[in-house]
C-alpha cells in the first residue's frame, strides 16, 4: 500500500471517528435538553402546588371550594354545648368533621376529627367530636395528671407527663390497656364505649358517661 493511499485511508477513519463524536454529542445534547424540560415543568408544579394557598390564576378555585364548603356549611346541623355556647358541624369527608364553637356572634374555638375522635378543653367545657361527627361536652370530673385516676363508666386512667405540653393517658379497663391518648400542643378526645374523655396539654383529664 502506498504512503498517498494510507494517509487517505486515515483521514477516512478520522472523519468517521469525528461523525461518530458528532453523533454521540448530538444525543447528549437532546438529553439533556429533555431533562431541562422536565426542569422547566417544574414551576408549572409548584404553581399549581402554590394555587392551593390561592396564587394569582387560582383563585376561583379556592373560592370555589370555600363557596361549597359554605353552602355545606349552611346545611350541617348546629347543637347547644352545655355552656350555652353553640357548636357548628360541617362534614368534610368521610370520618372528617369540623366543629366552630361560637358565642355571640364569636367563634371561639374550631378543630377537627380526621379518621379519629377529638376533643377540646375550653376552660372548663370539655368537648368530643367523634370521627362519626358526634358531639358530646359536659363540665366538671376533672383530674390533674401525672397520677392514676377512675373514670366514670369504670374506666381508668393512667396519665404521664411526656413532655412540655405533651400527656399521655392509658386508657385501662379490666386490668388491660385498651386504648391511648396522646395530648402533644392539642388537646385529645376519645369515644370509649360511650364514655367520652377529653386529656388536655396541661395534663388535665375529664370523662362523661
Amino acid at each position: 500500500m502506498s504512503s498517498n493511499t494510507m494517509a487517505r485511508t486515515v483521514r477516512r477513519r478520522t472523519l468517521r471517528v469525528a461523525a461518530a463524536a458528532l453523533i454521540v454529542a448530538a444525543g447528549l445534547s437532546l438529553t439533556a435538553c429533555s431533562g431541562s424540560d422536565t426542569a422547566g415543568s417544574k414551576p408549572a408544579a409548584s404553581s399549581s402546588a402554590d394555587s392551593s394557598t390561592g396564587t394569582k390564576g387560582s383563585d376561583a378555585k379556592v373560592d370555589t371550594k370555600a363557596g361549597v364548603a359554605e353552602k355545606a356549611a349552611s346545611s350541617v346541623r348546629t347543637e347547644t354545648l352545655v355552656d350555652g355556647s353553640t357548636a357548628k358541624v360541617y362534614k368534610l369527608g368521610d370520618l372528617h368533621y369540623r366543629v366552630k364553637i361560637v358565642n355571640d356572634g364569636d367563634v371561639l374555638a374550631t378543630f377537627e376529627a380526621n379518621e379519629h375522635d377529638a376533643g377540646l378543653d375550653a376552660n372548663g367545657m370539655y368537648v368530643v367530636l367523634t370521627a362519626g361527627g358526634e358531639v358530646q361536652s359536659w363540665m366538671g370530673g376533672e383530674h390533674r395528671g401525672p397520677g392514676t385516676f377512675k373514670l366514670a363508666g369504670g374506666w381508668t386512667a393512667k396519665v404521664t407527663k411526656v413532655g412540655e405540653g405533651h400527656y399521655r393517658a392509658e386508657i385501662i379497663g379490666h386490668g388491660d390497656v385498651m386504648g391511648t391518648m396522646e395530648a402533644n400542643g392539642q388537646d385529645a378526645g376519645l369515644d370509649a364505649n360511650g364514655v367520652y374523655i377529653v386529656l388536655s396539654t396541661g395534663g388535665v383529664i375529664s370523662a362523661h358517661e
